[in-house]
């Protein structure tokens, strides 16, 4: 079934919010957003600007890390926003797009983002935007995923939807969440921007799920991949066929699999 009209896509988005904070953010981002959040307490920043902030995993660890802080988050989709704001009320909420952030110069000392470069068209430009919002010294914390063979969760849902679709296995995966995963790239952009890198780490954690059921949900409806697999039809077989791959990968559950991404923190240059 395909979703049509502004109103059914308001709740399509929201439908894949509310999926993808059950499944999704308790295993995959939440170990992230608390190394994260530690990151920025030790800058001792206070006024943080947040891109891509989701359903506000990273902002409610920002508020707790840095309580003295001031914090702004942003997300391009509106129905992030609005789920986000209504679980961290504690924080500015924005809609906005990295590249066109509706902010003054220099008003911000911190500028995080976890795992939402990857998204950005156009990465030197929101990169010299975010540096444009920063204030004297103001720096960039922000991380992106290793590659796809780099996180074992997310090579068996790919093995899944290759076993599901093995003419046409949708490549969200491989080329948007990996598809920025050389850290020698991202340093040039940063560099082209007008940062100074000061600190670039790979980090590995563990992620920890349920089940596998819960894990295909999440990634079948919490994310981008939701409208490729129903473009090609059979939802309930897909999510069988997944399942099914995914559990001889990685066990019935509970499941734990290694997820690595690079970590980076950079120093906004200014003339």
């Amino acid at each position: 079934m395909r979703v049509t009209g502004i109103d059914a896509g308001q709740r399509w988005s929201e439908s894949m919010s509310a999926a993808y904070e059950q499944y999704l953010v308790p295993v995959v981002f939440r170990p992230f957003a608390e190394d994260m959040a530690a990151r920025a307490a030790v800058l001792r920043p206070r006024r943080i600007l947040e891109l891509a902030a989701g359903t506000g995993v990273l902002t409610s660890r920002l508020l707790a890390a840095v309580p003295s802080a001031e914090v702004t988050a942003t997300d391009l989709n509106e129905a992030m926003v609005a789920f986000g704001s209504s679980r961290v009320p504690g924080a500015v909420w924005r809609t906005a797009p990295a590249q066109r952030l509706p902010f003054p110069d220099g008003g911000f000392g911190l500028a995080v983002c976890q795992f939402g470069v990857m998204f950005f068209p156009d990465r030197v430009a929101a990169f010299t935007e975010v540096r444009r919002v920063l204030g004297p010294g103001g720096r960039f914390l922000f991380n992106t995923w290793g590659p796809l063979s780099t996180h074992g969760f997310e090579v068996a849902l790919q093995a899944g939807l290759e076993r599901a679709f093995p003419a046409d296995p949708p490549r969200f995966f491989p080329t948007v969440p990996h598809g920025y995963a050389d850290p020698a790239a991202v340093t040039a952009h940063l560099t082209a921007a007008g940062f100074t890198v000061e600190e670039e780490q790979e980090l590995t954690l563990q992620g920890r799920a349920a089940s596998t059921a819960d894990l295909a949900t999440g990634y079948l409806t919490g994310t981008p991949v939701r409208a490729a697999v129903e473009e090609r039809g059979d939802g309930p077989a897909v999510r069988a066929t997944v399942i099914d791959e995914m559990t001889s990968r990685l066990g019935p559950g509970p499941v734990t699999a290694p997820m690595t991404a690079y970590v980076f923190r950079a120093t906004a240059r200014h003339t």
